[in-house]
């Protein structure tokens, strides 16, 4: 295959090429239920990336990806697999989708949290409710002798 093409978004404006011999893949075969098709041969594919040497990426864009990617990494390693198709050049291309999608959305910058306050309305509503379930609680205890 080819040099594996991620296109511009956030984080990464010219977008990322991560050159083909970065990737190494790998085929197998691919376990699954037995039934009908029994006799045919399913393909897996395992695609990885090493993060930590990878020319495509700058360091800042390394760190921030590495950052987001920890629980998904094998020392600096990332692996995608696929074996949703039975073809194995089906395969190769949903694992070289999914790592682009992948690296694309590690690549996008945190989101800004802007702190914001209640609104007047959400404020009385709250205060409605909270009256309400006083009352109706209030009508459980016993009653007063007066």
């Amino acid at each position: 295959m080819d040099d594996l093409h991620i296109v511009p978004g956030p984080g990464i404006p010219g977008g990322l090429r991560v050159p083909e011999g970065e990737l190494a893949e790998q085929f197998s075969r691919a376990s699954g239920p037995g039934g009908q098709g029994v006799d045919t041969t399913d393909s897996k594919v395992q695609l990885s990336l090493d993060l930590g040497t990878t020319t495509a990426l700058s360091e800042p864009q390394r760190q921030h990806v590495l950052d987001r990617l920890a629980a998904r990494l094998s020392g600096t390693v990332l692996t995608i697999s696929a074996s949703e198709h039975r073809s194995q050049r089906r395969n190769r291309t949903a694992a070289r989708r999914r790592l682009a999608a992948l690296l694309r959305e590690a690549a996008a910058p945190d989101a800004v949290r802007r702190p914001t306050r209640p609104t007047r309305g959400s404020r009385r509503r709250r205060l409605d409710a909270k009256r309400r379930r006083s009352e109706t609680k209030s009508f459980r205890r016993r009653p007063t002798a007066d």
